[in-house]
């Protein structure tokens, strides 16, 4: 997220929804912008039209999209902005199959505005924001929690080594693979990933790294290492 005003994206088909949210984000962050959208393809021609989206916060459900293909056509398609799902459905297959896919957190609309706060900060610092029931106990989200798409969505501490590097302990195994000169595709596979969940990791790992492609991203993760490894 750079340093100007908090641009955050949300799309849901109910005016209410849209208001009751805006409401809670504003109450939590001062200087912040929000643009709302109503269908699938108004929210697509926003992503078009603006680059400098900090977050989306996309409903389930919206016209104009059937089931997971939209949420998975932006994240392979805007794989530098975050997508948080809000949604009613509170099931944990659907939670599941809406992080394999891409999102890097789903926020139920039974949420508090307290634990709604939480979750949109999570994300913004680059955590993956999980429900509580889905981790099978109640988690409090916080700036350096992270939630690994696998099939265990355990919302922990990012491991110190990891943490060290400035990633996520799910970036750190992308990390790995490409300096092993594994293809996104091939990624994906060791993973359990989807190739855009892929390479929405690669785009957020080239930005905490400060490079602009695979080989500088390798040769700063190597360097980083062997900085590490000499402390």
């Amino acid at each position: 997220m750079s340093d100007e005003r908090l641009r955050i994206l949300l799309a849901d088909d109910h005016a209410l929804v849209r208001g009751g949210l805006s409401l809670v984000i504003k109450m939590a962050y001062e200087d912040v912008e929000i643009v709302e959208t109503s269908s699938y393809q108004e929210t697509l021609q926003s992503l078009a039209d603006d680059a400098s989206i900090d977050l989306l916060l996309l409903d389930l459900k919206m016209p104009g999209v059937h089931g997971f293909d939209g949420i998975e056509q932006i994240c392979a398609t805007y794989p530098e902005v975050p997508v948080a799902v809000i949604s009613v459905e509170e099931d944990t297959a659907t939670i599941r199959s809406v992080l394999n896919i891409g999102a890097v957190g789903y926020i139920p609309k039974t949420s508090s505005p307290s634990v709604t706060t939480s979750a949109i900060q999570l994300i913004l610092s680059g955590g993956i924001y999980v429900p509580p029931h889905v981790l099978g106990g109640d988690t409090t989200p916080s700036e350096d929690s992270t939630a690994s798409t696998s099939d265990t969505f355990a919302l922990s501490a990012v491991e110190p080594d990891a943490k060290s590097l400035g990633v996520t302990p799910r970036q750190k195994e992308v990390l790995e693979l490409l300096a092993s000169g594994k293809t996104n595709k091939e990624i994906a596979a060791n993973l359990g990933l989807t190739p855009g969940t892929v390479k929405m990791h690669t785009s957020r790992i080239f930005k905490s790294l400060g490079v602009s492609n695979r080989t500088e991203a390798v040769a700063k993760y190597t360097q980083l290492k062997r900085d590490l490894e000499r402390a």
